[in-house]
Formats: structure tokens, C-alpha cells, sequence
């Protein structure tokens, strides 16, 4: 487990390893020497206990061939899953001597290191594993799954979980690993949740699933309104933060304003220091360290690595806040341990950037992802930039807010580039854009902005009137799925102008209808015509003075209703008793 008693983050890598012969190569001493010296906010700790139980599945040979090497170490336990209720052979019966064996299919496992609960089929059907051995303890610390497929297939399984596949290799790794995993263990607590300003569901409705759909360890579900994170799943991947359309993740090891402020003070020492046009390079601590260091002495000496926790962690709002701080580009490495769901969703975002500086008349190549299997050259010669060259680095600090970040740095960008568009449009995965709204549909009754989550949608108080704030709006989709006319369009784009997109206009608006008994205001005359022509024909609303009470404000309905002596009767449906 990688994760293990791991309680500071990895340091950059090591300068030594770079040339530094240039007055470019002195400039990136000085830029990496200001990255190693800056500090990182404490985050919680997560907690492992393990014992050493193990769980071992698979057909029954190559259980037999790995038993040998953990049975002495470890407290196994076999689930065999070829071989029926066929008792050991007598060859087999020396490795296999005491240890528990269930002959069955398994069917589930879920859980982490210390905490795995695993499940068989039997003809009274599905039971807990333990359960069936009547073992105290219903969980396992930890599994070794020697089947093909593997029963948890998550991009990056639980820690404690082993499932090397055919692949040798890997299981002599799992096999020198599993022995290690007894004790007490930690980790960081990589994310913090804000949900008032989540936007995945409001009002029984579910629009934004980014981070579920990005986590690559499945340690998001959701709560129907709300999202839940399961720290014990989640390894600090990162895209969670990098997908959130709101903030509402954000990534706390180390938090964005850390790092940021980290790389700001490096372009800052790097200038100081005599160098020109600095590339930013993140990488893993992983395969992405040991890819920098392989180019090592022919690296461009431009070229500034900055060593984070996992490169999916990297988002929109770092990217354009590091050109904002004076890089020439951006560069993320991949590798290949880097997942396919974070590699899909970087790429969603980099579409994003890619327009959002090309509005700008920036090349859009200036925030670019190296794939796994990219050609190492642009490591060692950048390619040349196209566009506008910016010429005053921002000076700003930034406070672990998504948004205001993303603010601050698209208005200086937007600054370094006078006459430019003063929009531009954007993906459908961007996080900005308008909201057009059908006025001919539209009835004002309001849905959209009871379920905004960032306040963009605005209801006019006592007026019928529905204004928006485009800069608040994150595209999430709930306004649009609770609109009950389908009035409602989103329009991904970006607004450059602060004054423009901060401004409050009105996208629908109505006289209001007067009740018509005291001739108070409670509604708007589309509404009231849409909901009598629905009405007209329904059998409650064949008397007259029953069509008209839907005219009245509701304290005047209450009193036409209850000052005439009405029966229950009056309002059974016909042929009903």
C-alpha cells in the first residue's frame, strides 16, 4: 500500500539532477530552491488497523501455488472457486493443513485495508464469507483476488487490495507487499467538502455527477442531493476538485492557495534570477519523477519541474493561474499509471482552457497535457507559442476558492490583451456560461431558482421577474431539469468583461395577476392562463365558481371555499362513492 504512514507530501524533484549552465538553468535552481521552501497546511489523518487476516481467492492451483510464501506470515483464509465441495488432494493437503477453506463462488467484496467484507453463493443464497466459517469477525484486512476478472475493478482498487491478473510481475510485487501491511497505518485526508454550494442535486433532482463520474476509485457515491466522500477509498486522486464546477471539492494536500503560492514565489525568483519565458512541468512522485529524471541533463533549462501529489489534482484554475503568474506554458505529464478517468477529464478541461485563451488571442497550446506515450522532446525543446505574449505577471494570493481564482486570473490574463473579443464561446463540460430562457414558456413559476446552488438565478421578490447573474453560473443543469415548460437553455461561453458578466439583467418579466377578489398580486397572467386551460376539463373544475376560485389569492380562496357550506360531497368525483 502506498499510502501507508505517509504524512508530508513528496518533495520536488531534485535540482541537482537538472543542468544548470545557462543564466536559464541558474534561474531554475533559484525557482526550484523557492518551490522546496514552501510550506503546506496540515490536513487529517485516515486510519488503518490491520492484523494480518487475508483472504485469498482464485482456482484452486494458483491459490495452492501463492499459499506457501503468506501462511507463514500471514493469517490466510482460502476461498477456492473451482473446485465445488471437493475436498483438498492429498498433495495439497500439507499447504492447506489448518488454514480455513470455503469451496464456493465468491460473488462481492467491498471495503480497505482493515475492513473487507466479502460474500459467497450458496444454495441458501448469498452470505457473508465470515459468517459462513463462523469466524468472530466478519471482516478481512486484507485480499489477494487471484481470479480473472477481478471482483472489484475500480481503476485504482481499495488500498489492501490485491489483483494481479496473469500478469507475474505484479503478483510477486502483491506478494512482497502483503506481509508489510500489519499495524497501524495513515493517511491524509486529501479533499474537503462544502455543500452549501454543491451541485449535484436540489429538490429531489440530480444534475451535476463530474466528480462521480471522474473518481477513479469510486470513493464518491451520492446522498441524492449531496455527494458523499469515503476517505478510506478515496487515494488523493485529485479530479474530484479538478471536475467540480463550484468548488464545492476541494483538495487539501496540499490546498490549491499552497501550491500556488509556491509557484508564484518560484516565476517570481526564477525572473529575479535572470531567466526568461518559464515552462511549468507537473509530474507525479511515481512514474512521472522517474520520466523527469530520465531526461534529466537534456532538459530544457526553461523547463521548471513541480512534483505534486497526483497530476489529476491539477485543474483549471492552477493552470491559468500559473499563466497568470508569468509561465510561458503549462505542461502536465501523464503516465502510465495515470487512470483512463482522469486522463478523459483532464482532457474535458483542457478543451476548456484551450478556448477560454484562444478568446484571449493566447495560443491554446499554452496549457498542454504530455499523453503517456508522448515523445519526450517537448521536455527537452518547447515548441514555439503562438499568440499573445503576456507581459505583466500577476501578483495576486489566492484562498482556496475556486471560483474567485478562476476570477482573478481570467481577468489578468484578459488584461495583458486590449481589443480582444469580449466573449467567447466554450465546451459543454465548461464551468461558466448563459442561461437563455424561452419567454413565450416561461410562466415565472420560479423552479429555477429554487434549485440554483450558486445563486446566478434570481427571483424578483413581490415582481414577476426572473434575473441572472452570468458570472455565479456553473452550468450544472438543475434549472434546466426543473423547468416545467422547458423553458430553459444553457449556452456555455465566457463573458471576459468583469462589469458584463457581474451584472444582474433580467431575463423574464411580467405584469402581475391581482387576485380578483381583493386584487392582490400572487402570480403572474401567463401562470394563470397555463393552469386554467390544464383545469378547464378536469371534472373538479366543471362548476364555474370552482374555475374561478384558481383566480383568487389564498386567503380569499379559503374564504369563498369555507363561507359556503360545502359538503365533501361537492368535491367526490362523479361515480365515485
Amino acid at each position: 500500500m502506498t499510502e501507508a504512514n505517509r504524512s508530508e507530501p513528496a518533495n520536488v524533484t531534485h535540482a541537482g539532477a537538472l543542468p544548470n549552465t545557462s543564466a536559464d538553468g541558474q534561474a531554475r535552481a533559484a525557482a526550484m530552491r523557492a518551490l522546496q521552501s514552501g510550506r503546506t497546511q496540515p490536513t487529517a489523518a485516515v486510519g488503518y488497523e490491520s492484523a494480518g487476516s487475508v483472504l485469498i481467492i482464485g482456482p484452486r492451483a494458483r491459490v495452492i501455488g501463492v499459499v506457501e510464501l503468506l501462511k507463514n506470515t500471514l493469517d490466510c483464509t482460502l476461498a477456492i472457486t473451482d473446485a465445488g465441495n471437493q475436498a483438498p488432494h492429498s498433495s495439497e493437503a500439507g499447504a492447506l493443513q489448518g488454514l480455513p477453506i470455503v469451496c464456493a463462488v465468491t460473488t462481492r467484496i467491498h471495503g480497505h485495508l482493515g475492513r473487507f467484507e466479502a460474500f459467497v453463493q450458496t444454495s441458501e443464497g448469498e452470505i457473508n464469507l465470515s459468517r459462513l466459517l463462523g469466524r468472530k469477525r466478519l471482516e478481512f484486512d486484507l485480499v489477494l483476488d487471484l481470479g480473472v476478472p477481478a471482483l472489484i475493478q475500480y481503476e485504482i482498487p481499495p488500498p489492501g487490495y490485491y489483483a494481479p491478473g496473469d500478469d507475474s510481475r505484479v503478483l510477486s510485487e502483491a506478494l512482497a507487499e502483503l506481509p508489510g501491511l500489519v499495524g497501524e497505518f495513515e493517511k491524509p485526508k486529501y479533499f474537503n467538502y462544502n455543500a452549501d454550494i454543491c451541485a449535484h442535486g436540489r429538490s429531489g433532482i440530480q444534475a451535476c455527477n463530474r466528480c462521480l463520474d471522474a473518481c477513479p476509485t469510486n470513493a464518491i457515491g451520492s446522498l441524492k442531493e449531496l455527494i458523499q466522500v469515503d476517505p478510506y477509498l478515496c487515494q488523493g486522486g485529485g479530479v474530484c476538485a479538478t471536475a467540480c464546477p463550484t468548488g464545492a471539492i476541494t483538495y487539501a494536500y496540499p490546498t490549491v492557495s499552497d501550491l500556488l503560492e509556491r509557484i508564484r514565489q518560484a516565476l517570481k525568483a526564477y525572473r529575479a534570477a535572470g531567466g526568461h519565458q518559464p515552462y511549468l512541468l507537473f509530474h507525479d512522485g511515481e512514474q512521472g519523477r522517474e520520466r523527469v529524471e530520465r531526461v534529466g541533463q537534456r532538459m530544457s533549462e526553461k523547463m521548471i519541474p513541480v512534483q505534486v501529489e497526483e497530476i489529476g489534482a491539477v485543474g483549471l484554475d492552477t493552470w491559468l493561474a500559473a499563466l497568470a503568474y508569468g509561465a510561458s506554458q503549462v505542461l502536465l505529464l501523464a503516465t502510465g499509471i495515470t487512470p483512463p478517468r482522469v486522463l478523459h477529464e483532464m482532457r474535458q478541461q483542457l478543451g476548456v482552457a484551450s478556448a477560454l485563451l484562444q478568446g484571449m488571442d493566447y495560443d491554446g497550446q499554452r496549457v498542454r497535457l504530455l499523453e503517456p506515450k508522448t515523445d519526450e522532446a517537448l521536455l527537452v525543446a518547447p515548441g514555439t507559442l503562438a499568440g499573445h505574449e503576456m507581459t505583466t505577471p500577476a501578483s495576486f494570493a489566492t484562498h482556496n476558492e475556486k471560483r474567485n481564482t478562476l476570477r482573478m486570473a481570467i481577468d489578468h490574463l484578459y488584461e495583458q490583451t486590449p481589443g480582444t473579443a469580449a466573449a467567447a464561446a466554450l465546451p459543454a463540460s465548461a464551468p461558466f456560461g448563459d442561461v437563455v430562457v424561452d419567454r413565450e414558456a416561461c410562466t415565472l413559476c420560479m423552479a429555477c431558482t429554487s434549485v440554483c446552488p450558486a445563486s446566478a438565478l434570481i427571483a424578483g421578490g413581490d415582481a414577476p421577474t426572473l434575473s441572472f447573474i452570468e458570472w455565479n453560473c456553473v452550468q450544472c443543469g438543475l434549472c434546466e431539469t426543473a423547468c416545467p415548460e422547458d423553458a430553459i437553455t444553457l449556452v456555455p461561453r465566457i463573458v471576459y468583461d468583469t462589469e458584463l458578466r457581474n451584472r444582474r439583467r433580467t431575463l423574464n418579466e411580467e405584469q402581475p395577476f391581482c387576485c380578483v377578489e381583493c386584487g392582490k398580486p400572487f402570480a403572474t397572467r401567463r401562470m394563470m392562463e397555463t393552469m386554467a386551460a390544464k383545469l378547464k376539463n378536469h371534472w373538479m373544475f366543471q362548476d364555474s365558481q370552482a374555475l374561478n376560485r384558481i383566480r383568487m389569492c389564498d386567503i380569499c380562496r379559503a374564504k369563498d371555499m369555507f363561507g359556503r357550506d360545502l359538503t365533501p360531497e361537492a368535491y367526490r368525483k362523479p361515480g365515485s362513492r
